[in-house]
């Protein structure tokens, strides 16, 4: 090893004071693995998408006591500067921890750091859904949050995820500020290992559950509920009654948790809108960081995380699936519709969910306008909202991807006094107005279910709906995939090809390109000055238009070791044959697409499971 390499290692024995990852750490040094120490020691972990993410192992590119600390440390440094500054904001923060291996500890870990600074500390009793955290710190009046939770993530993982003062995810600069506190705080202060005492933190679980729950109940559509009474503070009555619009018994509902903290947080939203209760998957009810009837903790992977959930809806007869993450924060949808499962993509529940808030704003806004309501989406997803927004008349935006952006974009179109309606991007997160400016998979998952038993009462699924839609939007076909590549120079090598020093390619698939843009490079074709009106960031993002307004964008993921690609290709036809046609012709050109641009390092790839 190095020298460099040798003092990193020689840091660790002196500072980490957790006997698993101690010896885990003198295991490893005494094997001498020089490309796995390389791996762990040689460089830190950097802040994502809104905070940390890696696997739980010993190093400092890994999530583990001493990284949380120094995490903890670094941000608490940095919150109490914010708050020094801004007379109005308390020292305050609140955080919370979900099911995975060591989340509660890691959770302790960062409430003991605050403390040290003399901060007021809320931590959560108990696992809580992410959603949670940035609801409290805009109820508790936090100077910031923080969810320990690798969400979706494989099981060896963790993460850590920061929420600022406003209740959205962090974003630039306020992420390289606290990354170079996090820098200037690497020791242990002298209480870091110390556990916690009685009195030292408030648990707020029973507070935030009442306050979020009577918050949701606001959102619950018209159509469900009649006489509905308010009081001064807004919040409801107890005399409530399902409307006869919505039969309760037309149709039943499957829900899983995935192994995750969901189960009781979406049975409480279902009590709270006074929808019917549901049919849990009962092998994936209780929390449990094996996550061991599924090979990845992901509803987005499609019928393979939901196999479980089929099997139980079919043995009950049920015709609609929700499922939330393990974190409860993203939600996936599965509909039977002509003795099928039509497992619904991110881009297909956001149209759904855009008609359905529409249409019950109209009904609570009869003869109104919509010039001040926006729908927000991330610039990945489909632009079924942009088509929308130009027949019904609200506004529409996008961002880049990501909630941080989405969260902070809908925050500044509230503070200009707009009214934001609804926000999601196509990995299939979701926000149903603004009690939370993040995704929140709970509040989704009671909105979904009172859209569907309203379409049932009409004797219509949710793909009946979305085929009225296409007939009366046009039919937005979209075909999302990604590859999985560990290795970042290969990661370079590709995006390097694609821009080719600024000579982007002028034909994709044989069809020339209309335009380019490159958000890494701060670089857009389609403007006059060619400057892309997205924020440049660190990763890579290059989106192409087609002359046949087809469109496709190549992106890096904050999160995931991946390489993801999203493509868009609009048509006029409404009759099934035709969609298909769209469908096919949309894949066969992306796949030529994909294949000429990934091929100089096709080998270092690995491709999504179908």
């Amino acid at each position: 090893m190095d020298t460099k390499l040798q003092e990193q290692c020689g840091f660790w024995l002196k500072y980490d004071k957790y006997p698993d990852t101690l010896e885990e750490a003198k295991r490893l040094f005494a094997s001498m693995d020089t490309e796995e120490i390389e791996r762990r020691f040689g460089s830190r972990m950097t802040f994502g998408t809104a905070g940390l993410r890696a696997p739980m192992q010993a190093g400092w590119a890994c999530m583990n006591d001493l990284t949380v600390i120094q995490a903890s440390q670094g941000l608490a440094k940095h919150v109490l500067e914010h708050t020094s500054a801004n007379n109005h904001l308390a020292f305050r923060v609140v955080i919370g921890f979900d099911g995975r291996h060591n989340s509660s500890r890691f959770a302790m870990r960062a409430a003991r750091a605050f403390k040290q600074l003399g901060a007021e500390v809320y931590l959560f009793g108990e696992m809580v859904p992410t959603p949670f955290i940035p609801f409290a710190v805009s109820h508790l009046q936090c100077a910031a949050g923080i969810m320990v939770t690798a969400s979706h993530n494989p099981k060896q993982d963790n993460g850590y995820k920061v929420y600022w003062s406003n209740a959205a995810q962090i974003i630039s600069p306020t992420d390289k500020e606290i990354a170079a506190k996090i820098e200037d705080n690497l020791e242990p202060w002298p209480q870091a290992w110390d556990p916690l005492t009685e009195g030292d933190t408030v648990d707020a679980l029973a507070e935030i559950s009442d306050a979020y729950f009577q918050a949701a109940r606001l959102i619950a559509s018209p159509h469900c509920f009649v006489n509905i009474s308010c009081t001064p503070t807004g919040t409801i009555s107890s005399q409530q009654y399902l409307a006869s619009s919505i039969d309760r018994n037309k149709l039943k509902i499957t829900y899983t948790a995935m192994h995750g903290v969901g189960y009781r947080y979406v049975e409480q939203v279902f009590s709270a809108f006074g929808l019917p209760g549901f049919i849990p998957v009962a092998e994936q009810v209780q929390p449990d960081p094996e996550f061991p009837t599924v090979e990845y903790p992901n509803p987005e992977e499609g019928k393979g995380a939901l196999q479980l959930a089929m099997a139980t809806a079919e043995r009950h007869s049920s015709g609609l699936i929700l499922a939330n993450d393990p974190d409860a924060d993203r939600l996936a949808i599965a509909v039977l519709h002509d003795g099928k499962w039509h497992i619904l993509t991110g881009n297909e529940i956001g149209s759904l969910f855009a008609w359905w808030l529409v249409h019950n704003y109209r009904t609570q806004h009869p003869g109104g306008s919509m010039d001040n309501v926006f729908m927000l989406a991330s610039t990945v997803s489909s632009k079924m909202l942009q088509t929308m927004a130009n027949v019904e008349g609200f506004q529409f935006d996008e961002t880049l991807t990501g909630f941080k952006w989405l969260g902070n974009r809908a925050i500044d179109l509230m503070s200009a006094n707009h009214e934001v309606l609804f926000s999601y991007e196509e990995a299939i997160g979701f926000c149903i107005g603004t009690n939370v400016v993040d995704k929140d998979g709970v509040t989704a998952a009671a909105v979904a279910a009172e859209m569907a038993l309203f379409l049932a009462a009409e004797d219509k699924t949710l793909v009946n709906k979305l085929e009225e839609l296409y007939a009366l939007y046009g039919y937005h076909a979209t075909f999302n995939s990604y590859y999985i590549c560990h290795d970042k120079m290969i990661i370079d090598r590709i995006f390097g090809n694609i821009r080719k020093d600024g000579r982007y390619p002028d034909k994709l698939a044989g069809v020339p390109v209309r335009a380019v843009r490159d958000v890494t490079m701060g670089f857009d074709s389609s403007q006059p000055d060619h400057v892309s009106r997205l924020p440049v960031q660190s990763g890579h993002m290059i989106t192409f238009v087609l002359e046949n307004n087809l469109t496709i964008t190549f992106r890096t993921s904050g999160t995931e070791p991946k390489i993801k690609f999203y493509s868009e290709l609009i048509s006029s036809g409404s009759t099934a044959s035709e969609r298909q046609a769209v469908d096919e012709q949309l894949r066969s050109l992306v796949t030529r697409t994909v294949e000429d641009l990934m091929q100089p390092a096709i080998n270092g790839l690995v491709p999504k499971k179908d």
